[in-house]
């Protein structure tokens, strides 16, 4: 099981992205990628007939994992 950041907690709030979903990127991810010691675990989604793709950043070299933060997109192909 993950843990959210207080910073995570903060810009999902601001950002209108809520915990599961976050929790369902991790666990079903279309993509991961390493950048620096950090895991990206990207999902496209569906939202109002859009597409979005959604990062989260977590550490993994913490116990429990952090997740640092995360963010929705609708530049899919920029990543």
């Amino acid at each position: 099981m993950s843990q959210f950041s207080m910073h995570c907690i903060q810009q999902l709030k601001k950002r209108n992205i809520t915990q599961q979903s976050v929790l369902d990127v991790i666990e079903n991810a279309g993509e991961k990628v390493l950048i620096e010691d950090v895991s990206v675990y990207q999902k496209t989604i569906v939202e109002n007939g859009r597409h979005y793709l959604i990062r989260v950043f977590v550490n993994e070299d913490k116990i429990p994992p952090l997740i640092i933060t995360a963010y929705k997109t609708s530049k899919i192909d920029k990543y």
